[in-house]
């Protein structure tokens, strides 16, 4: 029997990391909203299921709670910070507002042992975790019992051994609760008894022979951008459909540099692969005219490109399927458990299609996030100049003009952009970086350069370390690197008088600019 987690997502911003740590402790598992019902929650066919925190009170009438069948269910069950209130609280426990909030670092004290922090915590030791609660459990449910507490939470852990119930006040997902990987892991093979011997292998092979089930004798038509997503997708299918394949690659004119002759070297030459090249630059910028609205230029560029895509696949002969590269925080966060305010982002990757086109959608890697992606790149052959190449958002270089997009200044941009990646490559710095780009910004300053005046561009540097692409801090350049890569801007790029850079930390699902 396939072993999995179902992860029941309450809106918090960190649910995705309680993914990750579950597919670090080598078992599969996805995210659903606390929404599901129990016909859904059973054809998942959970080994154990884990209730997220979430920014909601237990104390208000209208609070999310999950199907109270759930708890009669005999699946192991792990409730993270609101995911432990709502617990006790639906088997009969108490929840309160706290008289004394906890957000950031705390000390618990681990007051009796469980098979929760078994090999982990010993009892009578003080241990470092983080909060993020202004409500706490008050008293507990018949058959709990407490296992840890903190001076704002006296019941910062509980457990019901019996039924294995558990429960932390604590955030074991995120970095900052040092020990909270192991716990995590604990819970998914101690107490839920997977194996953890998921592996990229593992999910490669599945893969290949759902691609060939789904697709049958079909013609699958891939969009390939040259990015790491794409290029994944594309040697994937090509493994498991081969001549059954047709590549497509739009020059949308708001590439990166270089980016059509690193796409034909590797997939035409290499590979020997059908590709297509499409130069469509001109009906990209004819569409995006006048546009400022950022929502609205993703809007234009997701259907442009629609539109080339169903005209280079009757052109090709047709096609039945159109292969996408749509990874998990795509879909995620394409979707709100509370309203369609909490949508943290909207994505044509996971928008559908139009009716007209008659395509089905392969998207093979939607299960996965993007380093996971990576190692099955590996697992595929690629090279690690490639999989380990920064993302690259689908609108392109669009994205990092913000107000109108116009030809000319997609070509500054794309040379000021291969100038910094080129200074970060020859500093060795490439992949320390999860991602680095240049954006020109809507605004001008006056200059002098020898004897001249100008008035012309300002651009920014940014670039950003990452674990999962869900959380983002600025990279700490040293000044002298700054800048050289400032000086060759302005000097080499005409229309760039001034460069700054962005040292802006990011929450989760804002990394891009716009």
């Amino acid at each position: 029997m396939e072993e999995r987690v179902l992860i029941l997502d309450f809106g918090s911003q960190v649910t995705q990391l309680i993914a990750r740590r579950v597919r670090e402790a080598g078992v599969y598992c996805e995210i659903r909203p606390y929404t599901s019902d129990m016909e859904e929650i059973n054809s998942f066919n959970p080994s154990a299921v884990i209730l997220s925190g979430g920014p909601a009170s237990v104390t208000q009438s209208k609070a999310p709670r999950p199907r109270p069948e759930i708890f009669k269910s005999g699946i192991p069950i792990l409730g993270i910070c609101y995911g432990q209130q709502i617990m006790c609280e639906a088997m009969g426990g108490n929840v309160e507002n706290a008289d004394e909030r906890e957000f950031g670092r705390a000390l618990i004290d681990i007051t009796a042992s469980c098979e929760l922090f078994e090999g982990v915590w010993k009892v009578g030791s003080k241990q470092t975790v983080w909060m993020s609660h202004g409500d706490r459990v008050t008293s507990l449910p018949p058959g709990f019992s407490v296992v840890a507490c903190s001076d704002g939470a006296p019941y910062a852990a509980t457990a019901d051994e019996k039924n294995k119930f558990y429960g932390v006040q604590f955030h074991p997902e995120v970095i900052h609760t040092p020990d909270g990987a192991a716990i995590i892991r604990n819970f998914v093979q101690r107490i839920a008894k997977c194996s953890g011997n998921w592996t990229m292998s593992e999910f490669k092979d599945r893969a290949k022979v759902s691609i060939q089930e789904q697709v049958g004798k079909g013609n699958v038509i891939c969009g390939l951008s040259g990015g790491v997503d794409s290029s994944v997708v594309a040697a994937l299918l090509n493994e498991a459909v081969g001549d059954q394949l047709t590549c497509v690659f739009v020059d949308s004119g708001l590439l990166r540099h270089g980016e059509v002759n690193e796409v034909v070297a590797l997939f035409r030459e290499k590979y020997n692969l059908r590709l297509i090249i499409v130069d469509a630059a001109d009906e990209f910028f004819e569409n995006l005219k006048g546009v400022t609205d950022p929502e609205e230029k993703r809007k234009i560029i997701g259907s442009t490109f629609i539109d080339v895509f169903e005209r280079a696949a009757k052109e090709a002969g047709g096609a039945d399927f159109l292969a996408q590269g749509t990874l998990y925080p795509d879909v995620i966060e394409s979707v709100s458990v509370a309203g369609p305010s909490a949508v943290i982002k909207s994505h044509h990757n996971v928008g559908g299609l139009p009716e007209r086109m008659n395509l089905k959608l392969v998207e093979p890697v939607r299960e996965l996030f993007k380093d996971e992606v990576r190692e099955l790149g590996r697992q595929l052959g690629l090279s690690e100049a490639l999989v380990g190449r920064h993302p690259f958002p689908g609108p392109g270089l669009a994205i990092r003009i913000p107000g109108a997009v116009t030809r000319e200044k997609a070509n500054i941009l794309r040379s000021a952009d291969m100038i910094f990646l080129e200074e970060i490559r020859k500093a060795n710095l490439y992949d320390k970086i999860w991602q680095a780009f240049v954006v020109l910004l809507p605004v001008r300053a006056v200059g002098v350069m020898g004897d001249a005046r100008t008035y012309d561009n300002v651009c920014a540097l940014r670039a950003i370390t990452s674990t999962d692409g869900m959380t983002a801090d600025f990279y700490a350049f040293d000044m002298e690197f700054l800048g050289r890569v400032a000086n060759r801007i302005v000097n080499e790029v005409r229309g760039i008088n001034r460069v700054v850079y962005d040292v802006t930390s990011k929450p989760p699902g804002t990394i891009e600019w716009e």
